[in-house]
């Protein structure tokens, strides 16, 4: 499929590309350069369940380790 791009870069997705890509408007998608090539792909969050008491806990720990590198700037 060949694609035309238009005024300040844009590109129009088809129907039938976005349809493959799974992806609407408002969507995202990641776009890389690789060689010579342009590689586009869905970005789509993985949604993962985490124990919020495990989150609380990893997330305390970062913080106390910040706050100490900070106490000894001062």
């Amino acid at each position: 499929m060949i694609l035309k791009v238009r005024k300040k870069g844009i590109i129009i997705l088809p129907k039938k590309l976005r349809e493959a890509l799974g992806v609407d408007e408002g969507d995202e998608v990641i776009v890389e350069v690789v060689g010579e090539e342009l590689v586009m792909r869905a970005l789509k969050p993985r949604i993962v369940d985490v124990d919020p008491e495990i989150a609380e806990r990893l997330l305390r720990e970062e913080y106390d380790l910040e706050r100490g590198r900070y106490a000894r700037m001062i």
